[in-house]
């Protein structure tokens, strides 16, 4: 895999995204969406005909369909590796930071899933956090995915390599990362539905000693390195 580095750090993925793949009346299919803030601006923009956005968190997903409703937006319930859609529905598959969370033996069950749903010619935007950087060095003293990405990236480079997928590139950037303060941290990394993160004790404390040394009267301001592939479809 050829890769290449953008210049300047992305505030809005969604430009990498515009840039490497053909978007303009897509069906889309969000594996992992979230809180569907990717799929809810892809529909309010316009860029896209429609995406279904499936959520395997219980209790995400049951926000995300209490949450106001957009024409050519659709919440589903599965994983990436059963996903509830036939066969050629979709244009584009989206996996954004959420590759690394299929379970390690379901991860290319999870790919040949999304070739099931792909049309041919169609294209998979994996976007993934490097596994370096500041950030990442607070986060693996209480949730080290060192593991779990290299997995997920290994699954990537079996698929092209197999000829499963064609290799349609790969691009690094970085991502700006912002707190107001630790709380602000704390809330939006460790308070997550989605994993049962434990930050008590003596762990705590390191974590918020390492994260206070970045911490300005402007909050504290990260560069998170990330890499995105895309895979194509033989047509």
């Amino acid at each position: 895999m050829k890769t290449r580095q953008l210049a300047e750090p992305v505030t809005d993925e969604i430009e990498v995204l515009r840039a490497v793949v053909p978007l303009q009346g897509a069906g889309v299919v969000e594996l992992g969406c979230g809180k569907a803030e990717l799929a809810r601006n892809l529909i309010e923009r316009g860029l896209v005909r429609s995406v279904r956005a499936l959520e395997v968190d219980t209790i995400q997903h049951a926000r995300n369909c209490a949450g106001a409703g957009l024409p050519g937006l659709d919440f589903l319930f599965g994983g990436a590796d059963d996903i509830p859609l036939p066969a050629a529905a979709c244009d584009l598959a989206i996996m954004l930071k959420s590759l690394h969370h299929v379970p390690g033996p379901r991860l290319d069950r999870a790919l040949r899933e999304i070739r099931r749903v792909l049309k041919p010619g169609g294209y998979l935007y994996v976007s993934e956090p490097v596994y370096a950087g500041a950030f990442n060095d607070i986060i693996r003293l209480f949730h080290d995915e060192g593991a779990v990405r290299a997995a997920a990236y290994e699954a990537l480079k079996r698929a092209v390599a197999s000829k499963f997928m064609d290799d349609a590139g790969e691009i690094t950037f970085d991502m700006p990362l912002a707190f107001h303060d630790f709380d602000d941290f704390f809330n939006r990394i460790v308070r997550v539905t989605h994993s049962s993160l434990e930050l008590v004790g003596d762990r705590l404390i390191d974590v918020r000693d390492r994260f206070g040394k970045h911490m300005t009267p402007q909050g504290a301001h990260f560069l998170r390195p990330m890499r995105v592939n895309v895979l194509r479809m033989p047509v």
